[in-house]
Formats: C-alpha cells, structure tokens, sequence
C-alpha cells in the first residue's frame, strides 16, 4: 500500500445510527438550517503528506488520506496530529506555498476545500541555511 486512509466520511457511519441520510449528507452538499445537530456534517477529502523531520507526527504513514470536516484549515491539522508549529517551515497546498509574503510565518488559517493536497515539511538537514525544505 503506497498511502494510508483514515475514514471518516458518511458512508463509514451507515448501519450505525444514521438512518435517513441522504445524498446531500453523502456528497457533502448540505442545506442543513441554524441549529442542525443531527451530528452529519458535510466532510471533503484530503491527502495529507509530511516530509523531513515532520514525517514522525505521521506515524509513519504517509500520504494520508483523510475525510475531514468542510471549514477545515491547515492549522486544525497540525493540532490534530500534534506539530509544533515551530517545526512546520513550508506548507504547500496543491504545489503552492501558501505563505503570504516572503519572510512570514506559515499561513495556518488557509482554508482547504475538497481534493486538496497538503504538505507539510521541516527544514532538510544540510540544505542552504539548514531551513530550505526539499518537498
């Protein structure tokens, strides 16, 4: 196997209380109102990658591919797998290095949509500056 999933999506949750869900709840397009806790949230697909010294947080699984909430972003997936955000010195998502301007720090509040690719990489041991990842 060349990746990991971690399910999470609807259909894992069928036979298991979630009578009456519907294709909206499935495709994750929802017109759920105010106040909705039915607990069937609208999830998207992501394939998670760490690279260099963050491929640990991983547990040594990696690409991950995991059904996450809608409304994700970056900065709830370093929570949920435990980087030190002092770790992290590039995030890309689908190729493109989503730091705001040159010298700032990671953009953790960038939004994730469904199909999204996100690498996270530490500094590579040896490279320019010892802070210049190789993704």
């Amino acid at each position: 196997m060349d990746h990991c999933a971690l399910p999470l999506t609807p259909d894992d949750l069928e036979g298991k209380g979630s009578e009456g869900m519907d294709a909206r709840h499935k495709t994750g397009i929802s017109n759920r109102g105010i106040g909705d806790n039915s607990g069937l949230a609208p999830t998207i697909a992501i394939r998670l990658k760490m690279f260099n010294s963050l491929t640990s947080y991983a547990g040594g699984c990696a690409p991950l591919d995991l059904d996450v909430p809608a409304g994700t972003v970056i900065g709830d997936l370093v929570r949920r797998f435990g980087v030190p955000r002092d770790k992290i010195f590039l995030v890309l998502v689908n190729g493109k290095d989503v730091t705001r301007q040159l010298g700032a720090p990671v953009n953790l509040e960038r939004g994730l949509e469904d199909g999204d690719e996100v690498a996270l990489s530490g500094p590579v041991p040896y490279s320019w500056g010892f802070g210049a990842p190789i993704v």
